[in-house]
């Protein structure tokens, strides 16, 4: 499966063993198509389990996960070795996208680019994706890479509307994957997305989420365990908004960033 879906299931804190196998196979059975998870989530094999419980062929899942500086590490045989262990995990032969999960600790663009570009040309991924990389970083990235930048995965939502970072993906033509798209639950209290949840008759994540979705080349990756959660958010794909809610939301001028490290891009 080559094409990123518009909306996928993020995993990042789904560690109860019994929750996670759940609500990836409550996420595939309802629609999803693109299941999101890391090294670093620790959940790599709940979420294997849970894409081997459900009827949906393996083809027409995108499955992606992300390799840590922490973990095996970001030089040229420990993304190799990183990649090998993560696919055993998820009980799979080869993933759809492979991120870069953050440029740091031994991460060093010309040494790990192209080991994504050996994983690729051996099949064992389809596509290469970075996470938490400012435009620098990626330019530099892409220069060390063969192959095409697919996505860019960040944090997103109504509270952090990263201009820069839609404007370098779309002039560059690869995908933005929008993390805590629902800003951690904040979305139900900012006032001009309450308003127009409202006037939709929609919850206010399908409001975020479809405000996401009105971008060109941005893709959303919202966690969910509970079944109703999983069902409103993909019910997010039948709202349409309009020019005026579009340009409401654009107009926030509230600036807040829930996920944070050390070393990160932006510090």
């Amino acid at each position: 499966m080559s094409q990123l879906p518009a909306l996928g299931l993020g995993t990042w804190q789904n560690t109860d063993p019994d929750a996670c196998r759940e609500s990836v196979r409550t996420a595939l059975d309802a629609g999803y198509r693109h299941i999101d998870t890391a090294q670093y989530y620790g959940n790599e094999e709940l979420v294997g389990e849970g894409i081997a419980e459900t009827d949906v062929a393996r083809d027409d899942v995108f499955v992606a996960t992300k390799v840590h500086a922490e973990k095996f590490g970001l030089a040229h045989e420990e993304v190799i070795e990183g990649l090998e262990v993560s696919l055993d995990r998820l009980g799979l032969d080869s993933l759809d996208l492979l991120y870069v999960h953050w440029p740091v600790g031994n991460y060093d663009a010309a040494e790990t680019m192209p080991a994504f570009d050996e994983l690729r040309e051996e099949g064992l991924i389809d596509h290469v994706g970075l996470s938490n990389f400012s435009v620098e970083l990626l330019d530099e990235a892409r220069e060390h890479l063969d192959s095409p930048l697919f996505a860019h995965q960040v944090e997103m939502h109504p509270l952090l509307q990263q201009d820069e970072l839609v404007a370098h993906a779309q002039d560059h033509d690869y995908n933005l994957v929008a993390y805590s798209p629902l800003a951690r639950g904040n979305v139900f209290d900012i006032p001009e997305i309450e308003a127009i949840a409202e006037k939709h008759g929609v919850s206010e994540p399908q409001v975020s989420l479809a405000w996401l979705r009105s971008k060109e080349n941005v893709h959303a990756i919202p966690k969910a365990s509970s079944e109703d959660h999983i069902r409103d958010n993909l019910a997010s794909l039948d709202l349409e908004l309009d020019a005026d809610d579009i340009a409401q939301i654009d107009a926030i001028e509230r600036t807040e960033r829930y996920v944070e490290r050390d070393g990160a891009p932006w510090l």
